[in-house]
């Protein structure tokens, strides 16, 4: 078996769920009719361990996945070897139809993503309202995680009584 970041520092279970509750942007790559891909960076929330996207009426998201094609998803952060983590989603959206679990994901959205005063919340609002937003559930066949932010420790200074003759060491 090849191994992979994956393999080699998995992320699954509660830190999974976790790791997807912190993260800030979902990249979702769905079909379009003749095949191509399109890709776009969204928002994500994390309701009871299900992961929920705002998603405007005229997104060709909500068009590819009314239509049943096929869908990937990406979280990821990290700039170098010892800080990149993830986790690759492939699945379906399921549009939430339920007003009061939408009413929460708007909630939830606003929590994550606004502070009290925000200056563009009423904005974000308004052109959700005028462009038709909803709320889809990206439902996983598959989550495959990855961090490797675990396999290091950070250097930390240390207090050690050194024998005299070092001199050249802070303590």
């Amino acid at each position: 078996m090849a191994v992979t970041a994956s393999t080699w520092q998995p992320l699954r279970g509660d830190k999974r769920w976790a790791y997807l509750t912190r993260a800030r942007t979902i990249r979702v790559a769905s079909t379009d009719a003749d095949g191509g891909i399109y890709l776009s960076p969204l928002w994500l929330v994390v309701h009871e361990k299900r992961i929920y996207i705002p998603i405007d009426a005229g997104s060709r998201h909500a068009a590819n996945a009314a239509a049943g094609r096929p869908l990937s998803a990406l979280v990821d952060l990290g700039e170098e070897y010892a800080t990149v983590s993830g986790v690759r989603i492939t699945g379906t959206l399921t549009e939430v139809t339920d007003s009061a679990l939408a009413a929460t994901i708007a909630d939830l959205v606003v929590d994550k993503y606004f502070h009290v005063g925000h200056p563009f919340l009423e904005q974000y609002q308004e052109f959700g309202d005028v462009a038709g937003r909803g709320y889809w559930e990206l439902v996983p066949d598959r989550m495959i995680g990855w961090d490797m932010r675990e396999l290091y420790t950070l250097p930390m200074p240390e207090k050690r009584t050194l024998p005299a003759h070092v001199t050249d060491r802070l303590v």
